[in-house]
């Protein structure tokens, strides 16, 4: 398959551009398209034969849920209901990094849902994501625009390095400003259950409703979670080409580890990557160091973590360690993603 790519200004959309990839969804084909989240992978969400090319694309397993992108709050087509907590959180959060999930209409393949009775459906806030999908006419199933289990792409690069070959167009449009994956929340349930920490935090979602809880599951190894509600619960994600561990503890007994590890690899000859942060990143030696950014700033962080773990596989390196990270707020997210990164290889100092 040739694969197009093609760049669009998102300061001065060309809807040329647009017409012409939402045409390739409508059809049946895979489009690429950037999120305020991270890229996507997209296919015409009500067509099964389409959406089934996703997951030959990526290489996804097809018990992977799929997340269903609109672009306006016209949703009761795709689902049986819309309880009062999703419209709340809809008007909060919507057009956003928030993805609900509810008991979903016949309309919408069992493919899509991969045979769940329940749908996920987000608006993003990315223009150029909201006009693809309005040129295209149908919703949109997309999960991130990379081959199952990598780093997520923040950039149209990423994309082309993953699918060239694979899809038929690959739209880019600058990097991405969350970085992490949506928010997703259980509204099938009451109280409402989060089910992937993201851009829309615990906190956020409180101030509407308070009784909102995050699944246990979560935290299980894919290993133990054997039947996914949500993308990213049961098979490992977002991992680099090398293995990660992260050094958890005081950030002093953190660097101090992390040291020892990177001299006991260069006595192997091996060559070490450090996620590092601003106030730590002149302490390391020896190394491959990125710093993520700020401590102060763990939107920053997220931001960059995808990026740098892809950087890390240009480069080649035999192992990655990294520090980790509070998680009250947006640091619950930037763990989430960093222990599957790891696949749980955690060392306690």
């Amino acid at each position: 398959m040739n694969t197009k790519v093609v760049m669009v200004d998102i300061n001065n959309i060309d809807k040329d551009r647009i017409e012409e990839a939402g045409k390739i969804l409508r059809e049946g084909g895979l489009v690429a398209f950037p999120t305020e989240t991270v890229y996507g992978l997209g296919a015409n969400a009500l067509d099964a034969e389409a959406v089934k090319k996703i997951f030959v694309a990526k290489g996804r397993p097809q018990d992977n849920p799929l997340i269903v992108h609109v672009a306006d709050f016209d949703i009761k087509p795709l689902v049986k209901d819309v309880p009062e907590i999703a419209h709340k959180l809809m008007e909060k959060f919507w057009p956003g990094p928030l993805t609900i999930i509810l008991n979903k209409s016949a309309i919408v393949p069992e493919i899509t849902s991969a045979n769940l009775p329940s749908v996920g459906i987000r608006m993003p806030s990315n223009i150029i994501a909201r006009e693809l999908i309005k040129a295209a006419g149908v919703p949109v199933a997309a999960p991130s625009a990379n081959i199952s289990g990598r780093p997520s792409p923040t950039e149209a690069q990423r994309c082309i390095e993953d699918l060239e070959g694979r899809v038929d167009l690959i739209l880019g449009g600058g990097s991405c400003q969350v970085g992490l994956e949506s928010t997703i929340v259980d509204c099938t349930v009451y109280p409402p259950c989060v089910l992937r920490p993201g851009g829309i935090t615990l906190e956020m979602l409180r101030e509407i409703e308070p009784s909102i809880y995050v699944d246990p599951a979560i935290m299980l190894k894919p290993e133990e979670n054997l039947k996914p509600k949500a993308p990213g619960m049961k098979y490992r994600h977002y991992a680099p080409k090398a293995p990660l561990k992260i050094i958890e503890g005081d950030l002093k007994k953190t660097i101090a580890k992390i040291n020892e590890i990177v001299q006991n690899n260069i006595d192997e000859n091996k060559k070490v990557g450090i996620l590092a942060t601003d106030e730590s990143v002149d302490k390391y030696s020896n190394a491959l160091v990125i710093s993520l950014g700020s401590r102060h700033n763990m939107r920053e962080i997220g931001k960059n973590l995808f990026e740098a773990l892809r950087s890390f596989d240009d480069a080649k390196v035999d192992i990655i360690l990294s520090e980790s990270f509070e998680e009250n707020e947006f640091g619950a997210a930037v763990m989430n993603r960093l222990r599957k990164s790891a696949g749980f290889d955690i060392i306690k100092v």
